[in-house]
């Protein structure tokens, strides 16, 4: 094998991995306010299951109130709330919560989609929206962040349904491979290959 195949094979192999790890904040504005989230932003690869709802103020009454960004929140309507990434996602997961009960509430971090496979990190959330305000039932919203090892595929918000408001859900998205780079890879193992047979 010569100079330039092992150059073109080193190249195409870390094509794939060129491409940056993508850093991503849901912050649900835009999102209709008792609807699901759903495929709201599935053009970074992200969506939820029918339980995550968007959350915004309306003329009944505030719902929420400082919250980092004012127009819309996130909240689980039952146990089933979740948010699938298809790429996965690594390193840590960060978000703002107000929890609107005195109890604990846990947001689960999985290896697989829709809450499924190795449970790799566990967040527990305490009550803190009476806490320094009252004007709405989730009024202070805190920043957590949780690290974890490996790759995850979805989040669990659903352990405290209702009780719960989110908000600025960061991950940091594993890139996939553009069409260009699995091209590239593909042809310069193809000469590789024929090459190496004559």
């Amino acid at each position: 094998m010569n100079r330039t195949s092992l150059i073109a094979l080193a190249v195409a192999a870390t094509l794939p991995t060129l491409a940056q790890a993508a850093d991503i904040t849901l912050s649900f504005e835009g999102a209709t306010s008792f609807a699901s989230i759903a495929d709201f932003y599935s053009d970074l690869g992200v969506s939820f299951s029918d339980a995550a709802l968007a959350l915004s103020n309306d003329e009944l009454g505030p719902y929420f109130s400082h919250a980092p960004t004012p127009g819309t929140v996130m909240f689980a309507s039952d146990s089933s709330a979740v948010m699938n990434v298809a790429a996965g996602f690594v390193d840590r997961l960060q978000f703002f919560y107000s929890a609107a009960n005195g109890g604990l509430d846990l947001v689960n971090i999985y290896s697989g989609l829709n809450g499924t496979g190795t449970l790799l990190a566990s967040v527990s959330l305490f009550g803190n929206a009476a806490l320094a305000c009252s004007d709405a039932p989730f009024c202070r919203f805190d920043l957590t962040s949780v690290k974890f090892a490996g790759v995850a595929h979805s989040v669990s918000f659903g352990g405290d349904a209702g009780f719960v408001a989110y908000d600025n859900v960061s991950i940091t998205a594993v890139p996939e491979p553009s069409p260009l780079a699995l091209l590239l890879a593909g042809t310069s193992a193809l000469a590789f290959v024929v090459r190496r047979r004559s």
